[in-house]
């Protein structure tokens, strides 16, 4: 019997609650009241109650629970609309100072308004009289705040009310008193479980991804970066990558999930897979509709199987032929220039030459083609030890593709590409070409320049010296040798630094353009540079997103390192034998020019003795240049660096195509501030940047999404932001796999 009894004792309770109780936990059960009182049943007993306005008594009720132990701190904040700090804060207000401590206190000033009536009219008296707003202040000893409310410069606040247990704490929901009616929500709600999903996706059984689903939510971090989908729609990211990959493994992570997480990170300043660990995974999980986002590894593993699939050139071709299709105006001018990316590890990887660093590296060097405003279209990793020029004619079928058959285009490269042959394959492709003209040229005579004054296509006056003439080149190599191509030149005339002028060359076939605008068009280059910086500095252009390495071609031809050596007997040789001949010469006049009253006579003897080490030194140098004759050129990769390796191309070529989707997307939102922000052309990339790293509501309704930011740090950025919000707004375009349509706010300055 006794055994009975003790196991009768150890029971539960049974988790009784009253009718139209709300359950906080297992038999705790909270009932709300039409005028704000509640009242909280544990096990069917009425334990706590408190009436409509006594905020004291429902926080005591909130702390009691907790300190009994009936609910967790989460429990009782979910269940009194607040967040598990504000509820410890009850805790030790009331630790401190009882009861008491949880009356809520006056808010604002204590004492009496300054802003009477009679000094609100001084005010304004002042203010029509031209003063400023800090002279205002000091004249009448209150704040330029008070001056701004006393000339109606200060926008009221309206006074939103909280449904439900909310409605009792003004600190309980964000934006109580800049939202709609009805449209309060909670600070950093839990996100939905999703553990369900987790456990079908482990054992295969989810499909490819786990479905956006959102929390209404306030102050969630990162809120901006929604800001990036309607932009990143235009790039086709998404859409490419899903008609080129197709799917990935069934998991958690899908497609859109593992590209968005990327955009996102490189968006927000976190571009490497390994910036995932700087990002909180709750925070960016919730702009992906997710409870949290992956983490490092499953990142990298994504990547791999993204990269097993060997097609990161087809999805980066298909995104240049996106942005072809939608850009078409944009592809008038396509520059073209290598990048080099220097390696920094143990691994024996070719060496080319650093321009930026003046001296040769390790490196991968790639190939860019940009627009004509600067922005990357396509890329390609070039051949080690390729030329620009040979990279040039590969691409040549490439871009046929992107620009589409029939479309000339104009092609602008640098110095680098030099070469009459090159020149002839691009006018036979269909292309154009306008290039910086190498080598030693003929100056033209003064009289054939004119000034010219001109205006790009930014509205910039630019003014040249220019003379516009014809040239025709003839082709030395190649199975064109012995051709000619001729184009138009445009000379320009500068100062040089010595003093004086110089002579520039530009050379193009398009003879439809104005002699000002080749030479704009051409320097304009420099906004592909300007990319290749900013990328480095924003987007981790040159990181090494994988540590994988494959042997390099050892049959690959290579420059022969003992061709330099050889070049450099000849040179010495050359040195020795000018030498000899200048100590002969000079012995020989010595010879022949003695001392007044000195008799010289010069025998063949004497001439072959001096002869002797002039011919030495000839002989030396004719072997010399034998030696260097019979050095190929170019042998066998294996033959001088057996170990040599190639840096694993795949996974950068996929980070490439997502950082560039990442870097058009922020350039779209930039320009889309031109008109709207006065410092635009100085400032519009720092304000985006503050705009995708800041904080807001996210609200889903029905059938649209409402993102509703947090002012910026200034109220002129906050006012262009709003703009830009309506312009997103406009475009309709949906959250990706979903049919919710995205919607902008911002916030109101405070006051």
């Amino acid at each position: 019997m006794g055994w009975m009894m003790a196991g009768m004792l150890t029971q539960l309770p049974l988790p009784l609650l009253p009718a139209g109780a709300a359950e906080i936990a297992p038999g705790v059960g909270l009932v709300t009241g039409e005028g704000g009182g509640g009242l909280v049943s544990v096990h069917g007993l009425a334990t706590f109650a408190w009436d409509a306005g006594d905020e004291a008594g429902r926080r005591l009720a909130a702390v009691q629970l907790v300190r009994l132990r009936a609910v967790s701190q989460a429990q009782a904040a979910a269940a009194f609309g607040v967040d598990p700090v504000t509820v410890w804060r009850w805790d030790q207000a009331l630790a401190a100072g009882g009861l008491a401590g949880l009356v809520s206190s006056r808010r604002g000033p204590k004492g009496a308004s300054k802003l009477t009536p009679e000094l609100a009219a001084r005010i304004r008296e002042l203010e029509a009289a031209g003063a400023t707003l800090s002279e205002i202040a000091a004249a009448t000893g209150v704040s330029t705040f008070s001056v701004r409310n006393a000339l109606g410069r200060v926008a009221a606040r309206g006074r939103g009310t909280a449904a439900g247990a909310a409605a009792g704490s003004a600190s309980l929901v964000a934006g109580d008193d800049d939202q709609r009616p009805g449209a309060a929500v909670p600070v950093l709600p839990d996100p939905v479980a999703r553990d369900g999903e987790r456990a079908l996706a482990r054992w295969g059984l989810l499909g490819e991804g786990a479905e956006p689903v959102f929390t209404p939510g306030a102050r969630y971090p990162l809120a901006g970066l929604l800001l990036a989908l309607p932009a990143l729609e235009g790039t086709g990211l998404l859409q490419c990558a899903r008609s080129v990959y197709g799917r990935l493994k069934d998991g958690y992570y899908g497609l859109a999930a593992t590209l968005l997480t990327l955009v996102f990170l490189a968006l927000a300043g976190e571009p490497r897979a390994e910036g995932a660990t700087r990002v909180p995974p709750a925070a960016l999980g919730r702009v992906l509709g997710l409870d949290r986002a992956p983490e490092v590894k499953t990142i990298r593993r994504k990547l791999g199987e993204l990269a097993a699939a060997g097609q990161a050139a087809d999805l980066i071709m298909a995104l240049a032929r996106r942005h072809a299709a939608t850009r078409p105006q944009a592809l008038g001018f396509l520059y073209v220039d290598g990048h080099a990316r220097v390696y920094y590890g143990t691994r024996d990887v070719q060496k080319t030459h650093i321009a930026r660093l003046k001296f040769p590296a390790p490196a991968t060097v790639e190939t860019w083609v940009t627009g004509q405003d600067g922005d990357p279209v396509f890329m390609v990793v070039a051949e080690p030890s390729d030329s620009l020029a040979g990279e040039l004619r590969r691409l040549l079928p490439q871009l046929r593709g992107i620009v589409g058959e029939g479309r000339r285009v104009t092609v602008c490269f640098d110095r680098g590409g030099w070469s009459p042959a090159l020149f002839a394959d691009i006018t036979g492709a269909g292309f154009d070409l306008l290039t910086w003209r190498k080598g030693p040229a003929p100056d033209l005579p003064a009289d054939a320049f004119t000034t010219i004054t001109c205006a790009d296509d930014r509205g910039r006056e630019h003014e040249y010296d220019l003379a516009d003439t014809a040239v025709t080149l003839t082709i030395s190599d190649g199975p064109r040798k012995g051709q000619t191509v001729s184009l138009r030149q445009v000379t320009r005339r500068v100062p040089a630094r010595g003093g004086g002028t110089r002579q520039i060359h530009a050379l193009t076939s398009r003879t439809d353009l104005a002699a000002g605008e080749v030479c704009w068009r051409l320097t304009s280059r420099w906004r592909e540079e300007n990319y290749f910086r900013y990328a480095r500095t924003h987007f981790a252009l040159d990181a090494l997103d994988s540590r994988a390495a494959t042997p390099d071609d050892p049959d690959r031809k290579v420059p022969n390192p003992a061709k330099k050596t050889a070049a450099a007997q000849v040179r010495r040789a050359g040195i020795l034998a000018a030498a000899a001949q200048a100590q002969r010469d000079a012995s020989l006049a010595e010879l022949r020019n003695p001392a007044p009253g000195q008799p010289v006579t010069i025998t063949n003897q004497m001439i072959n003795a001096l002869d002797a080490p002039v011919e030495a030194a000839r002989a030396g140098l004719q072997a010399a240049q034998d030696a260097a004759a019979a050095v190929p050129a170019r042998i066998r990769l294996g033959e001088i660096a057996p170990d040599m390796v190639r840096l694993e191309a795949e996974v950068k070529q996929i980070t490439h195509a997502i950082r560039m989707a990442a870097y058009n997307t922020e350039t779209a939102l930039a320009r889309a501030l031109d008109g709207r922000y006065a410092r635009a052309g100085d400032e519009a990339y720092a304000l985006i940047r503050e705009a995708l790293t800041g904080s807001g509501d996210i609200i889903p309704g029905h059938g649209e999404l409402l993102i509703r930011l947090d002012p910026l740090t200034a109220p002129r950025r906050t006012q262009a932001l709003a703009a830009l919000c309506y312009q997103l707004t406009q475009a309709h375009a949906r959250y990706p796999g979903t049919g919710l349509i995205l919607r902008y706010e911002v916030k109101p300055t405070p006051a």
